[in-house]
């Protein structure tokens, strides 16, 4: 498994505009590829979804807080947690907490360090376009 595989299995579908993730360890190369980290040249290791997309969080947003919703939510997809699938608190190789918040609707978010977790719909895998833009920032890994 490479170095830069976390051990969270994440499953991607695109309902709604979101990203659904599932959490657990993956021996099976037919399952899903786990999330992962990629080192972008500026800001070093970073949060991404299994496809590789950065995984953003919102200053404007307290911690324990949703408020990127309706036009937001659709430029910044919200990383969804699967109905039934129990998020682990810490995760190897990852400085922090996971955790969920539930959005309108009763769906979960995928959380760290209690602030709400988001990708951006216009970035292609392996970019990181949009830190520090309008307070949106990548998610940093230790």
């Amino acid at each position: 498994m490479p170095r830069n595989v976390v051990l969270v299995v994440a499953v991607l579908s695109a309902l709604a505009g979101s990203t659904h993730v599932a959490f657990g360890a993956s021996t099976d190369a037919m399952k899903p590829q786990p999330v992962r980290t990629i080192v972008d040249k500026q800001l070093g290791k970073v949060l991404t979804t299994a496809n590789r997309q950065a995984i953003y969080v919102w200053n404007k947003e307290p911690k324990g807080t949703i408020r990127c919703t309706g036009a937001c939510a659709k430029a910044w997809p919200p990383v969804i947690v699967k109905t039934g699938v129990v998020v682990p608190m810490h995760v190897s190789g990852i400085m922090g907490e996971f955790g969920t918040l539930r959005r309108a609707g009763g769906v979960r978010q995928l959380t760290f360090n209690r602030r709400p977790l988001y990708t951006y719909a216009h970035e292609k895998p392996g970019q990181v376009l949009c830190n520090n833009v309008d307070s949106w920032f990548a998610v940093k890994v230790r």
